[in-house]
């Protein structure tokens, strides 16, 4: 390393940013002006201001940190453009950096993207990779451009699946990647030796923000993209099954061995040997593991179904 660090602004917001965040912090040729997160808001039933992860790992450790809540706004512009930021890193910010930032510093805008781009681009891309199947995740590192997600491309590392990941642990293991992945890179890059390559037009997917309706599970559809919703969507918007007695959470599930086909084309709760709860759909049974009734606690599937009998729809 030679010269003078680079003056730097990192921008994030979600625990996938915090594990980026520490290597920007630590970085001998960075020096970290600020960390721009989103602001504490209420969280929980008793509504509690609460810092983003990356607000609150930077406070504990006395960072310099700026809240806006509208990164576009000339006020917080004008604030960017007077630290004067040789380089931007981003990491799960959760809005839009305008151009006006993006053109600041002379080292560009680098994103680290949990997904092997151009899949997945967007707001929910642990998830869709989950929901999709995939047999590997991935980390983008990239240059930001005014796209969504479509700039080129700095480094790329791929991550194998088990296909038994929940959307958190994924997250975990993401992080971690894009962690080591922007320390690699950021010297390369940095020195000039690194060049960025335009994305690929060809595979392109986009995600969208998730919406609570997203946790329906419905038994009409395959019990094998079901049992990919339920680790998807886990913890937000978590995935439900509509009930007589109220909507039941379904905070765990697995692919159950009991067969499905003596029920004919009935779908829906029932119950399952050793006392256990499943879901029928028209091409096997979800056995329900973990589950929460409405106004009630977790519990397992057989301790529920102990409770409230009544609660089968398929007999």
């Amino acid at each position: 390393m030679s010269g003078r660090p680079v003056r730097t602004v990192f921008l994030g917001s979600g625990g996938f940013a915090v594990p980026v965040l520490a290597v920007v912090a630590e970085r001998p040729d960075l020096e970290l002006a600020a960390v721009v997160t989103a602001p504490p808001r209420p969280v929980g039933r008793r509504q509690a201001i609460t810092p983003t992860p990356v607000g609150a790992w930077a406070a504990e450790r006395g960072l310099p940190i700026m809240s806006p809540s509208r990164l576009r706004d000339e006020a917080s512009v004008a604030a960017l453009r007077e630290l004067a930021p040789g380089l931007l890193v981003l990491a799960d910010y959760g809005q839009i950096v305008p151009k006006s930032v993006l053109d600041l510093p002379r080292h560009g805008a680098l994103n680290l993207h949990p997904s092997l781009l151009p899949r997945h681009r967007g707001a929910a891309p642990i998830q869709a990779t989950i929901l999709a199947g995939d047999e590997q995740a991935g980390v983008t590192l990239m240059v930001m451009d005014a796209g969504l997600d479509s700039g080129p491309i700095v480094a790329q590392r791929a991550e194998p699946l088990t296909g038994r990941e929940s959307a958190p642990e994924l997250e975990r293991r993401l992080a971690q990647l894009a962690a080591r992945l922007l320390d690699e890179a950021l010297r390369p890059w940095l020195d000039g030796r690194l060049a960025a390559r335009p994305q690929s037009t060809d595979g392109v997917t986009m995600t969208r923000p998730l919406r609570r309706d997203d946790g329906r599970l419905d038994p009409h559809r395959p019990v094998s993209e079901l049992e990919r919703q339920v680790r998807a969507l886990q913890p937000w918007p978590g995935t439900f099954v509509e009930t007589p007695a109220g909507r039941l959470a379904v905070r765990a599930a697995q692919l159950s061995d009991d067969a499905a086909s003596d029920r004919g084309e009935l779908v829906g709760l029932v119950g399952l040997s050793g006392g256990r709860l499943g879901l029928a759909t028209t091409d096997g049974v979800l056995e329900l593991l973990e589950v929460q009734p409405p106004g009630g606690r977790p519990m397992t599937g057989a301790e529920l179904l102990r409770g409230r009998p009544g609660l089968l729809t398929v007999g």
